[in-house]
């Protein structure tokens, strides 16, 4: 007969359990999030103590010729291996499933870490390159330039990478040609926290006032008096 505290104890696990489900279901893999899948993975498995089976290989055993210890350690691994593997691919979009629906925890882990952890890596480098090299040309508007930009750091937080927003606005500032100068320095007088969109309406309106300055402060040609002097005389003969 179960007592109140069988119940207690249950409930609590039940409890856990279904924490742990919301924690798991948080991510889905689909090949373009893998650190914070994975980030996601490691946390819940940290705290049921069952990590190792992402760092250690599962080595099958002949049982007829080891220790009881030895036997104990292997089932444990294998039954705790089982049930992360079955997190992992219930993690995943159906595609990725089906693909490692056979693999052992550490084995699809290692697997992953080479094909989309890499990719990430050099993928991160080819747009902070792009980023921290984009200058804006001449005669382009500041609105283009801009959302070129803001796409740069868009791509970065597609692969997880947290780019913060202030230094995003900095390297925007130094790629800007030296006709902004006196708008940088009025932004930063102001010390306004902004966002990279809300910098676009900003300089859209340093911009237009630029080329008000330079349409009043062009002089107006005055139109050439063609005098009858600089004509040719008709001098014909009778």
């Amino acid at each position: 007969m179960s007592t109140s505290n069988d119940t207690s104890s249950s409930s609590n696990n039940n409890s856990n359990h279904f924490s742990l489900l919301i924690i798991y279901s948080k991510v889905t893999f689909d090949g373009s999030n893998f650190n914070d899948w994975i980030r996601n993975i490691i946390m819940a498995l940290r705290f049921k103590d069952k990590e190792y089976v992402l760092e250690k290989e599962l080595n099958e055993i002949d049982e007829t010729k080891s220790t009881p210890e030895e036997i104990f350690k292997y089932r444990r691994h294998c039954n705790d291996a089982t049930k992360v593997a079955c997190i992992m691919e219930a993690t995943m979009t159906p595609e990725l499933q089906r693909f490692y629906e056979d693999y052992w925890p550490y084995e699809m882990c290692k697997d992953l870490m080479e094909k989309y952890h890499q990719r990430a890596h050099q993928e991160r480098y080819e747009i902070v390159k792009s980023l921290m090299t984009s200058k804006m040309k001449d005669g382009e508007f500041v609105t283009t330039y801009l959302q070129r930009m803001q796409r740069y750091v868009d791509r970065l937080l597609k692969i997880n990478v947290n780019f913060d927003e202030e230094l995003a606005i900095d390297i925007v500032f130094h790629s800007l040609p030296s006709s902004y100068d006196q708008f940088v320095m009025t932004y930063h007088l102001t010390k306004e926290e902004t966002t990279l969109i809300q910098l676009q309406s900003l300089l859209r309106i340093a911009e237009s006032g630029m080329k008000r300055k330079i349409i009043a402060s062009t002089p107006i040609a005055a139109a050439p008096i063609l005098a009858a002097e600089s004509f040719p005389q008709n001098t014909s003969t009778q």
